[in-house]
């Protein structure tokens, strides 16, 4: 009798397997369409050092619903406006879920950042505090005054240099560098002259730069751990060495900047009163009422994502906008011609003066169509079984949005690939996520919640920047032999830094850091000075 119950059972469960296995083999065989994928690599064999344009490709043949194969994980990638709408909007929160990777376990302190945090409690909480409590419009008008010092403070640097050949990546570094230092930190961290600041300049800006650069390239590779999960322990690529490398740099800084904050605190007393995103995030977390519990790596991951999205994107973008300016001669000269024309030539650019420049606002979503910061979008996991245009996408499958490919849609945009500003002036589209022909920023519950500061940035700084000057390329360097390759990562910035020069327009004391008072006449102590 107990020989009949295993043959029984031992049947039973050979066909519940069988009928399992079809079940797989009918939903793979409804998955949209792909290239065939080699045993244990997948597809990623025809992804070059430009993933970008290497999905594109591929999407030309198999559409713009598509499914590749990155070692064991399923991905599905998105690149039209259609399944951009289904993915962020119609369905967002099935594809809301980030998938498990090295760089959100080794360098956003295991997930305690918002980028890479898994959907739950956790980051429904803090996406309702960055969004209320940490970068809300009443703090961001608060600290325009921070923007509009350090704006000054690069024209001035460029005017001590004017005529020279200058790498614009590096003075859009420092400037957003020191912007979100004095926003998110509270004064500067890092300086030019460390020997000239305070004690607390504890870092070059080389080594903030390299950090902040190593960060964004090992949160946007394809890491071979993270794709074949049993070759992670080999780490082929070296990656996760570098994130731990870098984890341990950042969390060396960050441990100053708390365990001054916690000290100032803790003198005051009760006549404290927070100056900074730091102080926010600390008495965020001593709140007994969150849902939560925020700890200090908490505070550290959220600090480091405040200081990396706000320093790294904003000057990429910049960058392009000056890059394609000068690839496109008589676009510059209609900017600058609006800016001559409603601003005038005895004052600078301020953030109130933007709806007045529309022709400078295109200009911005012009670079943000042919240059996304995040040319693919962080990749999202399908926390469900969904189905587009027939098409089968299990649950846990990984989701990569082209937001770059999409920007150069020909049935979306007309001459794609030529930088025409004008295509905007007079449009409603925008960047804010409603758009999805335009999405730098994302859009749904994960789209990027930095970007109320992130345009301020963007568009003061390039405004003030062709107001001041008038630019060109070195001397020998033709506009249509401008390189314009790019490097990939988490952001995609140019391959080679941008060189140019810059003439001053303006009268001389508009570039001091207090009008009326020659720049020369300023110390370090004063050029570093936070209010």
């Amino acid at each position: 009798m107990e020989q009949v119950g295993t043959v029984v059972y031992s049947t039973a469960l050979f066909l519940i397997t069988i009928i399992l296995l079809l079940r797989q083999r009918r939903r793979a065989g409804n998955l949209p369409p792909g290239p065939r994928p080699w045993p244990v690599i997948g597809n990623l064999n025809l992804i070059g050092p430009l993933p970008h344009h290497s999905i594109h490709e591929l999407s030309q043949r198999y559409g713009p619903l598509m499914s590749l194969r990155f070692g064991s994980s399923l991905v599905v990638v998105g690149s039209s406006v259609e399944t951009a709408r289904f993915f962020l909007k119609e369905q967002d929160l099935a594809f809301i879920d980030r998938p498990r990777t090295a760089a959100g376990r080794y360098t956003t302190y295991n997930y305690c950042g918002m980028m890479w945090t898994p959907y739950g409690p956790y980051w429904r909480q803090g996406r309702k505090l960055w969004k209320a409590e940490v970068l809300n419009a009443r703090r961001l008008k608060s600290l325009e005054h921070v923007r509009n010092d350090e704006v000054r403070t690069m024209l001035r640097d460029l005017h001590d240099v004017r005529g020279a050949i200058v790498a614009i990546r590096e003075h859009l570094y420092m400037l957003n560098l020191n912007v979100i230092s004095r926003m998110v930190l509270g004064k500067k961290y890092v300086v030019v002259d460390a020997a000239a600041g305070s004690a607390s300049a504890i870092m070059s800006p080389e080594e903030f730069r390299w950090m902040l650069e190593e960060q964004m390239f090992l949160n946007g590779a394809l890491n071979i751990g993270d794709m074949i999960p049993w070759l992670g322990w080999l780490d082929p690529q070296g990656y996760v060495k570098r994130m731990k490398r870098v984890a341990r740099m950042f969390d060396r800084f960050l441990e100053q900047v708390l365990d001054e904050h916690v000290e100032r605190r803790r003198r005051e007393g009760e006549a404290f009163a927070a100056k900074d995103m730091v102080d926010v995030l600390l008495e965020l977390a001593d709140d007994p009422n969150l849902e939560v519990p925020i700890h200090r790596d908490g505070v550290k991951g959220n600090i480091l994502e405040l200081i990396g999205g706000g320093t790294d994107t904003s000057a990429i973008t910049i960058e392009w906008a000056m890059s394609e300016l000068l690839r496109n001669p008589e676009v510059l000269v209609k900017a600058t011609e609006e800016l001559d024309r409603v601003i005038g030539f005895e004052r600078l650019v301020s953030e109130e003066d933007i709806p007045s420049l529309p022709y400078i606002e295109a200009v911005v979503k012009e670079t943000m169509r042919m240059h996304p910061v995040a040319a693919l979008l962080p990749p999202r996991l399908s926390r469900e079984d969904t189905s587009f245009g027939g098409h089968h996408i299990p649950a846990g499958t990984r989701v990569l949005i082209n937001v770059w490919a999409i920007g150069r849609d020909p049935k979306v945009w007309e001459s794609p690939t030529e930088f025409r500003p004008e295509r905007f002036v007079g449009s409603s589209v925008d960047v804010k996520g409603q758009d999805y022909q335009l999405l730098p920023f994302g859009s749904g519950r994960r789209m990027c919640p930095g970007i109320g500061l992130g345009l301020k940035m963007v568009q003061l700084t390039l405004a003030n920047l062709l107001h001041a000057f008038v630019w060109r390329l070195p001397d020998g360097v033709a506009p249509d032999e401008l390189s314009m390759e790019e490097k990939f990562g988490l952001t995609v910035p140019r391959m080679v830094p941008l060189q140019a020069v810059a003439d001053p327009k303006l009268p001389a004391h508009l570039y001091a850091l207090h009008p009326g008072v020659p720049s020369s006449s300023l110390s370090p102590s004063n050029q570093y000075h936070f209010e």
